[in-house]
Formats: structure tokens, C-alpha cells, sequence
């Protein structure tokens, strides 16, 4: 299963319809926030994927969760903005909540820049902007191995992170 994440496309939808014409294969969408009319947009051009979107601090007028817990292929997801849980000071809430919810992968947003990493077990992966850097990660999950890749777009720096 390939989930594309993308996060505070503040007002530009245009990268997000790009990456998703590039990529194919994409079986979910995971939006971040700060953009909800933006992925409503995208939800509109790609009507044939699964998304799951939370709103941001930018996201005023919106009806999307704070939070979103789900589980694919046996790997439990937790999407989050970021903005509650402090992410610009340091990750150790994010974790801490991850750990509460018995997380495997953490997708979040608010500080604009790309960060993909594993704790605790977990796969934390920040997408950065697609509004203002055209940033966003792919994760890939091994329905028959449960491994989960995960890569950073356009510039994948230090190649996958990879989570068995």
C-alpha cells in the first residue's frame, strides 16, 4: 500500500496534483493540514483515492479532526498537524502520544521542513511544505512482509528510511 503525505499546501494545490499525476500507484492520500480546501480540491481531481486529511492551525473554518488514528495492513497510522503537540520545540509529546496509541507510523506537518526518522519503533515522518518547498513523502507498506518504506520527494538526501 503507497500512501502519499503532503502537509501545509497553504492555498497552493498545484504540487499536490502534480505529484500525484507523477506518481502512480498511489492508494492513499494523507494530508497534514493548514489546506483543507486545497485537499478537498485534490479529493475533487482524484476522486479515486482514500484520504485522510486533519486540519492545522491555519485551518479555521474547518470541520477535519485534530487527530486521526487508523490502521492499514496492520500497521496502526496516527496523522496529526503537529501544532498541539508542540512539534516546533522538540518531537518528545509526538512520541509521547505515539507511544500511547501503540502508533507504528506518525505522520505530521506544522514546521515546514521534511523530517523522516524512526523511534520507539515508530516511523515519524514530517512531509514538509508542498506549498512553499514542493515537499512530500511517500510510504510505502509490504502488505505480505510488513515493512514499511518511507522516501522523501523531490530530494531524497539520505535515501529510505526503512521499518520491519
Amino acid at each position: 500500500m503507497k500512501i502519499i503525505v503532503f502537509s501545509d499546501s497553504h492555498g497552493s494545490f498545484d504540487e499536490m496534483s502534480r505529484a500525484l499525476r507523477r506518481h502512480k500507484g498511489i492508494d492513499v492520500v494523507a494530508f497534514c493540514g493548514d489546506g483543507h480546501r486545497d485537499i478537498l480540491e485534490i479529493q475533487k481531481q482524484f476522486p479515486d483515492k482514500a484520504y485522510l486529511a486533519v486540519k492545522g492551525n491555519c485551518d479555521w473554518y474547518c470541520d477535519f479532526a485534530n487527530l486521526i488514528t487508523i490502521t492499514l495492513c496492520n500497521k496502526k497510522i496516527l496523522v496529526c498537524h503537529g501544532h498541539i503537540q508542540g512539534v516546533k520545540e522538540g518531537l518528545n509529546r509526538l512520541v509521547y502520544l505515539g507511544q500511547q496509541e501503540k502508533a507504528d507510523i506518525i505522520l505530521f506537518g506544522h514546521t515546514h521542513h521534511q523530517l523522516t526518522t524512526a523511534e520507539s519503533g515508530m516511523l515519524i515522518l514530517n512531509p514538509g511544505s508542498i506549498g512553499y518547498n514542493s515537499t512530500y513523502s511517500i510510504v510505502d507498506i509490504d502488505e505480505n512482509s510488513g515493512t514499511i518504506t518511507a522516501n522523501e520527494y523531490p530530494n531524497d538526501k539520505y535515501g529510505p528510511v526503512i521499518i520491519k
